[in-house]
């Protein structure tokens, strides 16, 4: 079996508040092998967004450990993490984060510029990564002449641009009615065929979780067998 593409083993949050210590995660563990699709649900202040940010490096687990593309996220340097986050993982929100002084494929370029491709380059892999996605007929829109679903797709084409291993997606859909949602969900379909990208996708869209290979529900915490 190939190696994972993502994992996670034992991670632990707590946080303190008003002098009282919130359990978040409990002992998660989760493993994610290329191309595959793992959908993460629960309510409202569960540890899903939590989670979604200790597996791409953006918050520290108390204990346990987080591995991308076989490295220890957690047992590096922040600049050692910042280039792994940069080279195998993508990142999509529920809000697509665009920079709107910005085009579309000016906004996609952006991570294969900061990973130091030159700017020849960079413009043709990212106008690659909108036609993926839709929106070759788009390039030279900002995100204000976007609509809702063009600028989650320009974010998808981001996130794809540097063919990272694995994709983690914070509420994707959220912000979209149930067409324009429909759409996306096409589109990360496609992509995962064709790309072998891995997603993991937090989620409250059970019609987008239920797409997906695999579904685990937060509960308390923790995993819900």
């Amino acid at each position: 079996m190939s190696e994972p593409v993502l994992s996670c083993r034992n991670i632990n949050k707590r946080y303190e508040e008003a002098g009282n210590t919130v359990e978040v995660l409990h002992d998660i563990s989760l493993t994610v092998a290329v191309g595959e699709r793992v959908a993460i649900v629960g309510s409202s202040g569960s540890g899903k967004s939590t989670l979604l940010n200790i597996l791409g490096g953006l918050d520290t687990p108390d204990s346990g450990e987080v591995e991308v593309a076989g490295q220890a996220l957690y047992s590096i340097s922040e600049t050692q993490r910042c280039r792994l986050r940069n080279q195998s993982l993508g990142f999509v929100y529920q809000f697509h984060h665009l920079l709107h002084e910005f085009t579309a494929l000016e906004n996609v370029a952006m991570p294969l510029l900061i990973g130091d491709m030159n700017s020849k380059q960079a413009i043709e892999r990212a106008e690659q990564s909108l036609v993926r996605v839709g929106l070759g007929h788009r390039l030279a829109h900002k995100p204000a002449q976007l609509s809702g679903g063009e600028r989650q797709r320009v974010a998808i084409a981001r996130a794809l641009v540097m063919e990272p291993a694995c994709v983690l997606m914070d509420e994707p859909t959220g912000n979209l009615d149930r067409h324009t949602a429909a759409d996306v969900q096409h589109y990360l379909d496609e992509l995962n065929q064709t790309l072998d990208t891995a997603f993991v996708i937090v989620t409250h869209d059970m019609q987008l979780a239920e797409r997906m290979g695999r579904v685990y529900e937060l509960v308390d915490g923790r995993f819900d067998a």
